[in-house]
């Protein structure tokens, strides 16, 4: 796994093989990262990365300048893991939560430009995400939520979708704040 575009682009990244995880592979991340820099200057811009497992997300959007950027994540051993590499590679402004994201989200959590969401594929509750990032106004004005997910969860009807992308199995459907 290696960080794809931005001041720390190809690091490779080594998370420890017990960690019960499935990263966003490397073809996935690059297509979303080409379609995201044509729609977003990345520099200053918050971003929230939910069920971060490796951090492999989180890396992208710090390398990219985003500050601040925030992993949350309920397995203590993926934080320890996204603290090690964050600090490995000087990222000051990547942020670690530890935390389960229902949990997380709630009407005080601060207001991000960016949020992308990879949750389990067999978690029940799923279509839920956009539904509370919207309702607690999570997003600022013109951001972006971005969900990665199984083929069988269609968002298309549910308000603020905008579009659907699948890059091989990997789905993502996008979002946007237009108040």
């Amino acid at each position: 796994m290696r960080i794809i575009g931005g001041k720390y682009k190809r690091r490779l990244i080594r998370p420890p093989k017990n960690l019960p995880v499935r990263p966003t592979t490397d073809l996935a991340k690059e297509s979303l990262f080409n379609i995201l820099q044509h729609k977003i200057d990345f520099t200053g811009k918050s971003a929230l990365d939910l069920f971060s497992g490796t951090g492999s997300i989180a890396y992208e959007f710090a390398s990219r300048r985003c500050d601040p950027v925030y992993a949350v994540e309920r397995d203590s051993g993926c934080v320890r893991f996204i603290k090690q590499t964050a600090t490995h590679f000087g990222m000051e402004q990547l942020k670690t939560v530890h935390s389960e994201v229902f949990r997380f989200l709630n009407p005080r959590t601060p207001r991000f430009d960016i949020i992308f969401a990879d949750p389990p594929y067999q978690m029940k509750n799923l279509e839920e995400i956009p539904l509370l990032i919207f309702k607690y106004n999570l997003l600022l004005p013109g951001g972006l939520l971005i969900i990665e997910h199984p083929k069988e969860i269609d968002f298309s009807i549910q308000e603020h979708f905008v579009e659907h992308r699948k890059y091989g199995h990997v789905n993502f459907s996008f979002f946007q704040n237009t108040d």
